[in-house]
């Protein structure tokens, strides 16, 4: 991966951000099923059934538990994988990755920065000049068009 050394690279919160921390009757009460099961139990959505795969929009893709911003649509590309994927988030510090050792293999785990709510996992056979495939479950994201105010009020 290529993030700065001092970049934060377990499970825990870093400091670095405002977290919002809620029990999890609150989030229940606040998240559909679905995505509960995959931002607090880092569940994965079937590949090719996302809502977001295939949007071509000009805009942000943001946390869908928090409304922290996480990716620009400049950085969406299509890896064939049938997931959402990114070269890069927005900024380093709004994204967290954690060894991912589940299901018999090694991964790297993206999770929100804010939140701590499970994304997907980014892989090293991405395009371009990082070289990495942040491949993301829809199910974690909104989508705000350019010009429009992201989710949960933020910009």
């Amino acid at each position: 991966m290529s993030f700065p050394a001092d970049h934060h690279r377990e499970v825990g919160y870093d400091g670095r951000m405002d977290t919002k921390t809620k029990t999890d009757a609150e989030w229940r009460a606040t998240l559909t099923p679905e995505r509960y099961t995959v931002l607090r139990q880092a569940g994965t959505e079937r590949a090719f059934t996302g809502e977001l795969l295939h949007n071509k929009a000009t805009g942000t893709y943001h946390c869908a538990g928090c409304g922290a911003e996480l990716f620009g649509s400049q950085t969406k590309f299509d890896s064939g994988s049938g997931w959402p994927s990114f070269t890069e988030p927005s900024a380093a510090d709004n994204v967290k990755v954690i060894d991912d050792f589940s299901h018999g293999m090694q991964r790297t785990e993206v999770r929100c920065a804010r939140c701590d709510s499970h994304l997907g996992h980014v892989f090293d056979d991405g395009p371009g000049p990082t070289g990495q495939r942040f491949c993301m479950n829809s199910l974690a994201l909104e989508f705000a068009a350019e010009g429009a105010a992201g989710p949960h009020g933020g910009a």
